[in-house]
């Protein structure tokens, strides 16, 4: 994987809660505990614009598409 060194300001609790990570061998260092985070914090943000775009999508237009494609299906059963 490619990488780029850079410098951050960060808050001296933020800091101290990720070296006692690092301390307790959740992470090797401090650089591998932010990029973490930071992989983590862009995931979530993608996730949120997915779940955003799915939430105009009409219910009643999907399930009528899934019951046409899956019409020779046997039933589902009920959870």
């Amino acid at each position: 994987m490619n990488s780029a060194k850079i410098a951050i300001t960060i808050d001296v609790k933020l800091l101290k809660a990720v070296d006692s990570l690092v301390a307790k061998g959740r992470f090797p260092n401090r650089s591998k505990a932010i990029q973490e985070a930071v992989r983590e914090k862009v995931f979530r943000l993608g996730h949120h614009r997915l779940l955003k775009q799915l939430s105009f999508l009409d219910k009643r237009e999907e399930q009528e598409l899934a019951d046409e494609v899956f019409k020779d299906e046997p039933v589902w059963p009920e959870y």
